[in-house]
């Protein structure tokens, strides 16, 4: 029986849930694989985050791969003429930050890693509280991929697959901030912002969702500048 510790590929997107989820990994004592993808999006920022991160937090290795979805837009995060939301996050409406099939094409791709790699799970920062339930990111569509992940693969077919691990499914952005900070995730050096300027717009859906929950978890000092200037703290 091998000693080795056994071997986890993350998906590493640059943000904040997604280092947080690749932390619980290592802390369960998992040898981590980052993935990174370049979609095309728009924020692009979060690329140079992720490799920071993968450094930072002392993965075995990590990989980039380019995927042009923005080839054909059909999102906010991917075409350019699309305005960013910023209007809050409205209860059972899908926002326009939803790019069309991300999640199923970069959990493909995870697998294809996982698998190449001997891996034992694919750890995935998705999160169906905070983002009005973005259909990739939600438990059911989930347990549906698990059953294709394991019919799809020589590794599965011999039930040593990968197992999709989606720890932050169901937290809300305050507990993951507090999971991040209990693991010391160096969440300054995290991008979640949709925008690509050099510091966080502050104003974006997902700025205001981060920066809110930093608030409320004690550290409003690691929200964004136009988040401490516009609130009286």
């Amino acid at each position: 029986m091998s000693s080795n510790p056994p071997v986890a590929v993350a998906l590493l997107s640059g943000g904040l849930d997604s280092a947080t989820a690749a932390a619980m990994a290592l802390a369960e004592g998992d040898r981590v694989i980052g993935l990174s993808m370049d979609y095309g999006q728009r924020h692009r920022r979060e690329l140079q985050a992720a490799s920071d991160l993968a450094t930072g937090l002392g993965l075995v290795e990590h990989q980039q791969l380019r995927v042009n979805l923005a080839a054909w837009g059909g999102s906010a995060l991917t075409d350019l003429q699309q305005h960013l939301p910023r209007d809050g996050v409205q209860p059972h409406v899908i926002p326009t930050t939803y790019v069309p099939g991300r999640n199923t094409v970069l959990i493909a791709l995870g697998l294809s890693l996982a698998e190449a790699r001997g891996a034992h799970r694919l750890v995935l920062g998705v999160n169906a509280v905070d983002y009005s339930g973005y259909p990739d990111c939600r438990g059911d569509y989930l347990a549906q991929y698990q059953i294709l992940a394991d019919l799809a693969t020589k590794a599965g077919r011999m039930g040593q697959g990968a197992k999709l691990w989606a720890p932050l499914l169901r937290l809300d952005k305050r507990e993951i901030v507090e999971q991040a900070l209990a693991l010391d995730v160096p969440i300054a050096a995290t991008w979640s912002c949709y925008s690509n300027e050099e510091e966080p717009c502050g104003r974006c859906d997902s700025c205001r969702i981060r920066d809110r929950a930093l608030h409320d978890a004690g550290v409003p000092h690691l929200a964004s500048h136009w988040f401490l200037t516009h609130h009286d703290l």
